[in-house]
């Protein structure tokens, strides 16, 4: 037998057909099937992370617009959409995760508030809050006091409040790097504007409301030229005027002068529009008055005329009848109403009656009075 052949030993020790694995090799293929099983286990764990990774990516872009707001979704920072469509309304929306994605909220359904200071006087917080002034120094600070010159050359102090809405949010938010702040620049270009066209008496007592107005079309005319993408309504920019603090005293004694003056003069023009109106009666009363008279005076002197036309042809017939009938109708009220009567007829030859008159009387007897109680 030759041992010296490794093949044929090999056959020898292991006949066809009998199992040729080691217990080396039973090891490496349990190994194996562990490893697979790992590998199984942990890809199904990297799916389930997977999943739950898209469901956090798609869940991280869901957003949501209130319902006093408009959205502008931006990718790579420009807004998605044409036109009206760039506006996302209130409600959930999606957007890819940042950077590709963002945002920008735009309240459209809020006041905004801006206000203008540069003509107004230093203030501390304490004296904004408390609603004082500050003590008078005897000159401006240049730099730190504002004001705005008048029409009529003087100084004075001003003010104004503006409230507004976003109208267009692409043009507000796009157009500008900060649209607050341009307001701001033409809230103060209207006030001085404003100031220069009236006077101080005018924007300060006589005429504040045509100065707000003006400084209200300003603002106006300006929004609309820069396209600021805000809307203003009447009455939504407000001013404040007061003279400057030294000679504020002095302001205010000319204009209590000019009330007083209006007053008295107010005063007389009612006087004289009553003694014009009673003038005006009185005389239209005389007139009536005189016309009345003059109708009844001539409605009586037609009355008589036509009686005396009546009367004549009787008075021509017999002048002396109607003498006597004349005398009769006199004498009777006039012998009624006489104390003494003395009748002295004529005589019968023509000849003239002596009369002779004794004016002394007796003196009456006063009679007794009669006391109330009896």
């Amino acid at each position: 037998m030759d041992n010296s052949n490794p093949e044929r030993k090999d056959e020898l020790t292991h006949p066809a057909g009998a199992p040729t694995s080691t217990p080396a090799q039973g090891a490496e293929d349990a190994s194996a099937q562990a490893l697979s099983e790992a590998l199984r286990s942990s890809f199904n764990v990297v799916k389930v992370l997977m999943g739950v990774l898209l469901v956090a990516f798609v869940l991280s872009g869901v957003f949501t617009v209130k319902s006093n707001q408009v959205a502008i979704k931006l990718r790579f920072g420009r807004p998605v959409g044409v036109g009206p469509g760039q506006l996302l309304k209130p409600g959930l929306h999606w957007k890819f995760p940042y950077p590709i994605d963002d945002v920008v909220y735009v309240p459209v359904g809020e006041s905004h508030t801006v206000t203008s200071t540069a003509g107004w006087y230093a203030q501390t917080p304490e004296e904004v809050a408390a609603g004082t002034k500050p003590q008078p120094l005897g000159m401006l600070r240049a730099g730190v006091d504002g004001y705005t010159l008048a029409g009529d050359g003087d100084i004075i102090h001003a003010r104004a409040t503006l409230t507004y809405r976003i109208g267009d949010p692409i043009g507000y938010v796009f157009n500008f790097a900060n649209a607050t702040n341009l307001l701001q620049h033409v809230l103060d270009n209207a006030l001085f504007y404003a100031s220069a066209r009236f006077s101080a008496d005018d924007a300060l007592y006589r005429n504040k409301l045509a100065f707000q107005e003006a400084v209200q079309a300003r603002v106006q005319q300006l929004v609309e030229k820069l396209k600021l993408g805000v809307k203003i309504e009447s009455g939504e920019v407000r001013t404040d005027t007061e003279p400057p603090i030294d000679v504020a005293e002095a302001f205010n004694n000319v204009i209590k002068a000019q009330q007083q003056g209006d007053i008295k003069v107010q005063e007389a023009e009612t006087y004289a529009r009553g003694a014009t109106n009673k003038a005006v009666g009185d005389a239209t009363v005389i007139l009536r008055g005189g016309l009345t008279s003059s109708n009844n005076l001539v409605a009586m002197v037609a009355a008589e005329a036509d009686r005396f036309g009546k009367l004549l042809p009787d008075y021509e017939a017999n002048p002396e009848l109607f003498q006597q009938r004349f005398l009769a109708e006199k004498m009777g009220p006039i012998l009624t109403n006489a104390q003494y009567k003395i009748f002295l007829p004529d005589r019968p030859d023509g000849k003239p009656r002596e009369l002779r008159l004794q004016l002394s009387k007796e003196p009456e007897v006063p009679k007794k009075e009669t006391s109330k109680s009896e």
